[in-house]
């Protein structure tokens, strides 16, 4: 079975971060997986792939990712495969559309990461979707809500299958805590850290967290680890509430596990999500997790961690002075969470997907 994972790149994100920690799961089942990026920019994910890995990383450029001509260097590769599983929109349409133009018949897997996307809100759109969704012989939904979401959607798909996503629960759990001084050295031993771990996208609203921490007291320090496009409006942000001694901003870490297991509480604050790998690593921290009450998080989250109104400062402050004045509802929510992380294991969802392949594969042969 040769197996070939497409994604944009192998900059910062859940979906990328996704490729790089399963590849080498793959490999180790005996499976001879490559990566094919539309971007092959140099990122940390890219060298940790392959110090992890013996996977081929093949580059199609190291320009726009929605060039279109994209297409044609991925039809050369189409038939070197048994199997092209993609991730993320473009790439979404140009495999379709590669495999169309070159009549492949190399077998299409998509993974939905999102519950949501601006297409789903363009009617123009939706003779386009119909055709892509359905020229894939499987589509993943990561979870039932997405699954729901898409049915809805498309009703003519029959081609859904929920895998949930999963983290490597080992590293995190078995990481050890950083000094404070290999975060920021004006940290001291009495502040209490909150950390965010996501890319500056909208979607993931840094901001709102940034404003709650003008509510908390001084010890209360935040550490936000990403790169992205909206971080320049975060630093501003922090610059004009006078938070600079405050809020850090780390870029992007190869070390989270140790990040998180240093942090006191953790944080999500999106407007939406897929199934967060973010989160489940911050259930899985031994750490109280804190989510926006939104699609995406809402469903993995309730139950064991803290919900807030998605966008509300006040209410997400709230929640992080309780946990920190009060010592019986850290350690239970503490608790709870790591307890939750345990069915989000990249060993389950690994299994699922090699058992998807092959089925695919018996398919051809039969």
């Amino acid at each position: 079975m040769k197996i070939a994972h497409l994604i944009n790149s192998l900059a910062t994100g859940g979906a990328e971060k996704l490729v790089v920690e399963t590849v080498p799961l793959y490999q180790q089942a005996g499976i001879t997986t490559d990566v094919i990026v539309a971007n092959g920019t140099n990122h940390p994910f890219t060298q940790q792939l392959l110090a992890t890995s013996k996977t081929e990383i093949i580059s199609l450029g190291i320009g726009s990712v929605y060039n279109p001509l994209l297409i044609f260097k991925l039809m050369r590769l189409l038939d070197k495969y048994d199997i092209i599983h993609v991730h993320l929109f473009p790439v979404q349409y140009f495999a379709v559309a590669a495999k169309w133009l070159s009549r492949s018949k190399v077998k299409l897997v998509f993974t939905e990461h999102c519950t949501t996307n601006r297409r789903i809100s363009n009617t123009l759109f939706l003779p386009i979707e119909n055709f892509i969704y359905q020229s894939y012989q499987k589509v993943i939904c990561i979870t039932d809500e997405i699954k729901n979401i898409y049915t809805e959607y498309l009703p003519k798909l029959n081609n859904l299958q929920v895998i949930r996503n999963g983290v490597n629960l080992n590293l995190i759990q078995n990481a050890n805590k950083l000094p404070f001084k290999d975060i920021n050295a004006s940290l001291n031993s009495n502040d209490k850290l909150i950390m965010q771990v996501a890319a500056f996208r909208e979607q993931k609203d840094q901001a709102t967290l940034i404003k709650a921490i003008t509510i908390l007291p001084f010890e209360v320090k935040l550490i936000l680890v990403g790169e992205g496009v909206e971080k320049e409006k975060c630093q501003q942000l922090v610059q004009q509430l006078n938070l600079s001694e405050r809020v850090f901003f780390l870029g992007v870490r190869m070390d989270v596990a140790q990040l998180l297991k240093t942090a006191d509480i953790v944080v999500l604050s999106s407007k939406y999500e897929g199934l967060s790998l973010s989160s489940i690593e911050g259930m899985a921290s031994s750490k109280p997790f804190i989510a926006s009450d939104v699609p995406g998080l809402s469903e993995v989250v309730s139950g064991a961690g803290l919900l807030f109104e998605c966008g509300n400062e006040k209410a997400l402050a709230t929640h992080i002075t309780n946990l920190l004045n009060d010592p019986i509802l850290y350690q239970k929510t503490a608790a709870d969470c790591q307890e939750r992380a345990q069915e989000f294991t990249i060993e389950k969802m690994v299994t699922a997907h090699i058992e998807l392949y092959q089925n695919l594969l018996n398919e051809i042969q039969a």
